[in-house]
């Protein structure tokens, strides 16, 4: 189902899939931003793809000079713009992830849990915008699901399910990394193999990396 974000899980509803009762869950979102958090020194420019209604944003501020959130979804950007109302360094824009044409403008670009696939379209087609809009010496990041997170990322699907955020989980369809909603929701993940391909398309540096054994990052250096 495409633009699902857009058109209706949005605004306070997302807000509501992260205010998870699963520790386990809260950890894999944590670790996440810890992780990315890690490679900033207060003076970076960041964009944001699939930002949402800012959270990501709101826990790195501290550690940027400036964060700029993208999302497809005039509800949550208007949304977040509230949620945001006092973090000066952070702004949001309604915008589509894979029509921007940002050229060498931000120190770090973030595309975090499981965005690449949750922003329906050409995920390679993502990362390349996401590549040029880096400066000299930038890095990318782009994250998905570990395998080893399968347990947990399925309770956390229920979870949203149980609140009314998401169709009832469809059992026999949900398997090998695809979750499977009865009312068209599908979300799916990309394998190491699929996030190497994406790195190599690029003709960059790359590296792929475990984190917390939820989540595979794709990081892209733009050296040249």
């Amino acid at each position: 189902m495409k633009n699902y974000y857009s058109g209706k899980l949005n605004a306070a509803l997302l807000m509501e899939v992260y205010r998870t009762d699963l520790e386990r869950v809260r950890q894999y979102l944590q670790a996440e931003i810890s992780y990315v958090a890690g490679y900033l020194t207060g003076t970076e420019r960041v964009l944001e793809l699939g930002a949402g209604y800012g959270r990501i944003m709101k826990e790195i501020a501290p550690f940027a000079a400036s964060i700029l959130g993208l999302d497809i979804s005039v509800d949550s950007v208007l949304f977040g713009r509230e949620y945001l109302k006092d973090i000066p360094n952070c702004s949001l824009e309604t915008a589509d992830a894979h029509l921007i044409e940002y050229r060498s403008e931000f120190e770090m670009v973030l595309c975090l849990q499981n965005g690449l696939s949750a922003m329906k379209g050409d995920p390679l087609n993502l990362v390349t915008r996401g590549v040029n809009a880096l400066v000299k010496g930038g890095k990318a990041f782009f994250s998905t699901y570990s395998d080893k997170f399968w347990g947990p990322r399925v309770e956390w699907f229920e979870e949203q399910a149980n609140k009314g955020l998401l169709g009832e989980i469809d059992r026999e369809r949900t398997k090998d990394g695809k979750i499977v909603c009865l009312d068209g929701f599908t979300a799916t993940t990309f394998s190491r193999d699929d996030l190497d391909g994406m790195g190599r398309a690029t003709g960059l540096p790359y590296v792929i990396e475990e984190v917390d054994e939820s989540s595979l990052f794709l990081i892209i250096d733009r050296r040249e």
